[in-house]
């Protein structure tokens, strides 16, 4: 997923620079345009864009692995050995998610910056130092915190949805298809969702 997230997140960086410097232009100095893409990406497209990714790239996957197993029994083969299928599939699933979305989170919002940072020096004619006292002048500890969770939530939320679809998969290579689009689907209406509780929450 890393490679989709770099793309994704230099070119969300680079449109919120240009897009804030549109907005502010004339009524702020261009002194807090650092802020304005650090706060954009940091609080909201870095962990909600991440989330996007890995639920299409990786959430799906959980399910389609998981519903293939369960229509060919192989999960139920599992039951009649007495090696508890949530323990042996789901918990390494979901702590992989809870573990690596939040990583992904981090290298999102770092090249998101620097995105921002490439438009705002090369095409906007702010200095880099500019730019970097207006991420520094307003970076609060709350603002990582804020960050670090939503990630958490999405991570925990995209590993145990695609679980749930992948072992309530039914009716051969089809419902390994549906499965797949139900744990996505699912997960994103989750990540929009848990992102506007959080946000309410914290601020």
């Amino acid at each position: 997923s890393l490679p989709i997230v770099f793309v994704i997140s230099i070119f969300a960086g680079a449109t919120t620079a240009w897009q804030a410097n549109y907005q502010l232009e004339g009524l702020v100095s261009n002194r807090f345009l650092g802020t304005a893409v650090f706060k954009s990406i940091a609080l909201e497209l870095g962990p909600v864009l991440t989330g996007l990714v890995v639920a299409g790239r990786i959430g799906s996957s959980i399910a389609a692995s998981l519903g293939a197993m369960r229509v060919t029994e192989q999960i139920d083969a599992l039951s009649v050995m007495a090696v508890d299928p949530v323990r042996y599939l789901v918990l390494p699933r979901v702590v992989a998610a809870l573990v690596m979305v939040p990583m992904l989170t981090v290298y999102s919002v770092l090249f998101g910056l620097l995105g921002g940072m490439y438009v705002s020096v090369n095409m906007l004619g702010v200095s880099a130092g500019t730019f970097v006292y207006g991420l520094k002048r307003f970076f609060y500890g709350a603002d990582a915190v804020v960050c670090m969770t939503k990630a958490i939530v999405f991570g925990g939320g995209i590993g145990i949805l695609g679980c749930y679809y992948g072992f309530r998969a039914e009716g051969g290579a089809e419902g390994v298809g549906r499965a797949a689009i139900r744990a996505y689907v699912s997960s994103a209406v989750f990540i929009l969702l848990s992102d506007f509780v959080i946000a309410s929450i914290a601020f």
